[in-house]
């Protein structure tokens, strides 16, 4: 079995929800020795306004030392509670400028930043209050997990989504900082799934176009052929992200494209054609309802069509109920995701069972 995983014949259907498949029993020691390596690496720290917290850390550690999951998730809840050190109980405005190009001339734009949002993003990246969930991918010819898809989940109390972070961490100026941190969770994550299993991790052009992208995913655990970048954002601003100083020296030795095709009028049709992506992503504004819609039909033949021009695969994203995973089925697409198929989960014990039933295929299928 080839690590790409995408390279599957078309047609075929599931046999069977993946989810009620037996779950193979795994043991606690990598949960509780990563739990251990994070709470290492936060008390290893010398930033001075975060001495108190890694005091009360090392002071919970110290008292149950044989239980570092319950002493970093109390940690974690508690330091989110807390004001940070300093803090002033009235929000603050600050400001940035940005250069924007009109048909006129440059122009010097000032955006209005809450500092307090600047404070919880910048508490983020000092504390590493992320955790990465990863959702399965599955093959539709076989069934079987073929890869997953890395999401990022933040501690925080206000429970805010993940969108949300990113787009407050862009507007503070610290959207590509809060992505790379977000980008080396992942990666440290991912280096327990198996060679048969590929890995796609979500970045704006922006941040892809970084070197420290680069440099990261070079250091990382992972083969370039297993490594999956979806470009999230306006394609429009996808340029300079694959050259010799971004991402492509790795897309020629494997690394892969994914764009999803928006369903909000096919405004990127042209842009995705450029870009030549390796996987086209049926998003959900595609799958919704389509096996009550024609027009939904339509639509989505028009992107398989179109994925078969460029030679890309195309994997169905945001699968909810059984008649949208049949209408996939039909469309003849490689694989699927969505919340029919697998939840996206932070608990390793999951992603375990899926390594391991990739695994067995793998082992069947040679």
């Amino acid at each position: 079995m080839s690590r790409s995983g995408l390279s599957l014949p078309p047609g075929g259907a599931l046999e069977g929800p993946p989810n009620e498949r037996a779950v193979p029993a795994v043991d606690d020691t990598r949960v509780r020795q990563q739990a251990l390596e994070i709470i290492e690496s936060i008390l290893a720290e010398t930033d001075p306004r975060s001495q108190q917290s890694r005091s009360n850390l090392q002071e919970r550690f110290t008292q149950h030392p044989d239980d570092p999951k319950s002493v970093l998730l109390e940690h974690l809840i508690v330091t989110r509670t807390q004001p940070a050190a300093g803090a002033a109980p009235v929000v603050h405005q600050d400001s940035m400028s940005l250069n924007r190009e009109t048909a006129e001339a440059p122009q010097t734009v000032t955006i209005p930043i809450d500092t307090e949002v600047r404070k919880r993003i910048q508490s983020v990246l000092r504390d590493k209050l992320l955790l990465t969930a990863f959702q399965p991918i599955h093959g539709l010819l076989s069934g079987d997990v073929i890869g997953v898809e890395a999401l990022i989940r933040f501690v925080e109390q206000d429970g805010a989504a993940a969108d949300v972070w990113f787009r407050e961490a862009s507007e503070a100026g610290l959207g590509t900082d809060l992505e790379i941190a977000a980008l080396s969770c992942s990666l440290a994550a991912a280096e327990d799934f198996p060679d048969t299993m590929f890995v796609a991790f979500n970045l704006s052009p922006e941040t892809a176009a970084d070197p420290r992208v680069r440099k990261l995913l070079e250091g990382a655990g992972l083969a370039p052929d297993r490594i999956v970048i979806e470009l999230t954002g306006s394609l429009e601003l996808a340029d300079g992200w694959d050259d010799d100083h971004g991402l492509g020296p790795l897309r020629r030795r494997g690394l892969r494209l994914a764009v999803s095709a928006s369903g909000a009028g096919f405004v990127s049709m042209d842009k995705i054609e450029e870009l030549r992506p390796d996987i086209l992503k049926l998003d959900r504004h595609l799958i919704e309802g389509i096996d009550n819609s024609e027009g939904q039909r339509i639509r989505a033949r028009a992107v398989v069509a179109l994925a078969r021009e460029l030679g890309s695969s195309v994997v169905a994203q945001g699968i909810e109920t059984a008649g949208e995973l049949q209408e996939a089925t039909a469309l003849n697409v490689a694989a699927a995701q969505g919340y029919l198929l697998g939840r996206p989960s932070v608990h390793p014990l999951d992603w375990s069972s899926w390594s391991l039933h990739s695994q067995a295929e793998a082992q069947s299928v040679g």
